[in-house]
């Protein structure tokens, strides 16, 4: 009986063997689709690799697009103007056709007209930043903007035309920092102060590096940028950024939560040129802007210096000593190669 036994499981195991190993026309077609799978995932792989490729060069040629814009509206003010009508032209046709279509659907639905005017309130309104408050409802000093600092905001004046515009209010007093490229060496990081003060009747504004005695001084706040736009150009001897200002921008005069608080003083209703601007605390949380210009962020200055010394280094051109353009042969050939 344990013979039989012994005989009748081998013929079990022997026959299950032979059920599972696949006949030879199987296991070929198996393994010519592991074959097909090895080179599909080897494609896929080489693909993957050229889109990265691809959509890295998508991101530098958009990079020397804006450099290259930039530089033209410099040199070019008619191209500038050019580009500014065009964009004014084109947000005015698509704002237009938007008002058409919701005129129409206005006098099929004067529910939906009153429902989307609502919207539209809504979304005019900036969104600004919660601050921390003490037991008075008072700001606790200094206030966190992202690169910027507001340290205090001064107060308003608005008796008197000069310390207002139709976008921003001058409080005297005012004092914010930004962290910027320095004057001595654009790629190191250092904190400017600036500041506005009253003089004669006047502002004054002030941008101030905090291991220079030397601060920018001047009438407004573009008048600062500018200047130091145009120092740290020189610092670099090239053209990194623009000097095309926003020195309300740099001052953090324009950040939505700094006008949200000016708003709040009890003076600034009497500013006649200033148009009153309506805002809504997230309720989300912190609310950060990155400031994606040369001009105002480190960081993208850094991207422009690097950008510039890649692509304009090697059309740099030394400058020829004086005893050399003595002779007017040799100054006849400078200017003519170059």
């Amino acid at each position: 009986m344990a013979n039989a036994y012994e005989n009748y499981l081998k013929s079990v195991n022997a026959n299950r063997n032979i059920a599972e190993r696949p006949p030879g026309k199987y296991r070929e077609k198996l393994n010519y689709l592991k074959q097909l799978i090895r080179e599909y995932v080897h494609e896929n792989a080489a693909l993957v690799d050229e889109l990265e490729e691809i959509q890295t060069t998508i991101i530098i040629r958009k990079e020397e697009r804006k450099f290259l814009l930039r530089k033209l509206c410099e040199y070019e003010p008619q191209v500038a103007t050019e580009v500014q009508n065009v964009a004014k032209t084109g947000f005015s046709q698509s704002s237009h056709l938007d008002n058409k279509k919701g005129k129409k659907r206005a006098n099929n639905d004067s529910s939906d007209r009153k429902s989307k005017s609502r919207k539209n309130s809504r979304s005019r309104k900036k969104i600004v930043q919660p601050i921390p408050l003490d037991n008075s409802g008072r700001p606790i000093f200094p206030i966190e903007l992202g690169n910027l600092t507001i340290h205090c905001l001064g107060e308003v004046v608005a008796d008197r035309c000069e310390f207002h515009s139709e976008d921003v209010i001058y409080p005297v007093g005012f004092i914010s920092t930004r962290m910027y490229g320095s004057l001595d060496d654009p790629t190191v990081k250092c904190i400017y102060s600036c500041k506005i003060s009253e003089v004669n009747g006047l502002p004054k504004f002030e941008i101030e590096m905090d291991d220079n005695s030397n601060p920018i001084i001047g009438d407004t706040p573009d008048v600062c940028h500018s200047l130091l736009l145009q120092k740290i150009n020189d610092a670099l001897s090239l053209n990194v950024v623009s000097t095309r200002p926003r020195g309300n921008d740099f001052f953090g005069l324009s950040h939505p939560t700094v006008l949200n608080l000016l708003q709040s003083f009890p003076g600034s209703r009497k500013c006649v040129n200033y148009k009153w601007n309506k805002f809504e605390v997230s309720r989300s949380g912190d609310v950060h802007t990155e400031d994606n210009d040369a001009a105002l962020s480190y960081e993208y200055l850094q991207r422009s210096i690097n950008f510039c010394k890649y692509k304009m280094a090697p059309d740099i051109l030394q400058k020829p000593s004086n005893d050399y353009l003595d002779s007017k042969d040799n100054l006849h050939d400078y200017l003519l190669n170059n």
